[in-house]
């Protein structure tokens, strides 16, 4: 199982690890942080951007085409109680390829795991509550 800790710092900032990586997590100024790391919705922007040029990165691989340089960017609006968060995911690759291996790249970027995660209708989230041990 893959984890990811969140430890306070001061404010809204927060200390990311993952295995031996740290990164840093803050709200805007606007949203009452100190905007001294990317808000916790953009990373998840990031997470899609970056899982979906991998994905294609790696079929790519396997068939033997040369996309040249990949770039994908998210655009996204938070969520509400009532509307659901959009995301819009906008792939360039510097290559020109036909027509059937334009199609069958969106087909796969739908398929990199951020991008099922985010759609599955059976994701579970277990939440539990326990006392911080100094």
């Amino acid at each position: 199982m893959n984890k990811a800790v969140a430890r306070r710092r001061k404010g809204y900032e927060h200390e990311i690890e993952i295995r031996e990586h740290r990164l840093i997590s803050d709200e805007p100024v606007d949203e009452g942080g100190a905007d001294s790391g990317p808000a916790p919705a953009e990373l998840l922007a990031a997470s899609l951007a970056t899982c979906t040029a991998i994905t294609l990165e790696m079929y790519a691989e396997r068939k033997g085409w040369e996309l040249g340089q990949v770039e994908a960017s998210v655009d996204f609006t938070k969520g509400t109680t009532d509307d659901p968060p959009i995301f819009d995911v906008d792939i360039k690759i510097e290559r020109d390829l036909d027509e059937d291996q334009r199609k069958r790249l969106l087909v796969i970027a739908g398929k990199c795991p951020v991008h099922k995660a985010l759609l599955a209708t059976d994701v579970e989230i277990n939440d539990s509550l326990q006392l911080l041990q100094p």
